[in-house]
């Protein structure tokens, strides 16, 4: 059941692509029209809260992405199974088309079914999520608050566009999660927990204070 759920969700990540989802053809945004990079970020309310969160994410994936030597890339646990450098570039593809369903189609020449072509590749991979992440936050920003209790289908489900935040921290945060399981299993420590442990040792390394 939860391998099918995977699949369905993958495939409802192409189709915000094929099916020009929600308001990524509208008149307000006409498709091709580029992220506007002049737009202010909110610095308060759920956009903002929700960029917060977004930008975690993006250090996290961009991070960890580096850590994992390019011979791992095309590793995976099991036949049938995405491959690490599969899950980064999935979360490529996730990124470009739900910032579609938000309004914002990928850049022009941009062809979401040549994404898992660079599955393989280390270099391209960790770029196309810097790439990526960078689309989607512009594609946040550019909401304005009256848009976020508007209706918006996403993943097959009918919500808002303020509950299409949490669909979607709850898709990007899986993956990590699934991202680190792979890295461990290849015996990479994430980086923010490689430090945590240097910082740990430096404290226990330190001489008692003197009374």
């Amino acid at each position: 059941m939860r391998r099918m759920s995977i699949c369905c969700l993958s495939l409802a990540t192409m189709c915000l692509y094929l099916c020009g989802a929600a308001r990524g053809q509208s008149a307000d945004k006409p498709a091709g029209q580029a992220p506007a990079n002049t737009t202010l970020a909110p610095t308060s309310g759920a956009r903002a809260e929700f960029l917060a969160e977004v930008t975690f994410y993006e250090q996290r994936y961009a991070r960890l992405a580096q850590a994992v030597p390019a011979e791992k890339y095309t590793w995976r646990p099991a036949e049938g199974v995405r491959s690490i450098g599969e899950v980064y570039n999935h979360i490529v593809a996730a990124n470009y088309g739900i910032a579609r369903a938000l309004g914002t189609p990928p850049p022009a020449g941009f062809d979401p079914k040549a994404i898992m072509a660079n599955s393989g590749d280390k270099a391209k991979t960790v770029q196309a999520l810097k790439d990526s992440f960078s689309h989607f936050r512009q594609a946040v920003i550019s909401l304005s608050d009256a848009d976020l209790d508007k209706p918006l289908k996403l993943f097959g489900q009918q919500t808002t566009y303020r509950g299409s935040f949490i669909m979607i921290t709850g898709h990007t945060g899986e993956h990590l999660g699934q991202s680190i399981a792979y890295a461990r299993m290849n015996g990479i420590v994430p980086p923010w927990t490689e430090e945590q442990q240097q910082q740990q040792q430096q404290q226990q390394q330190k001489p008692p204070a003197k009374p």
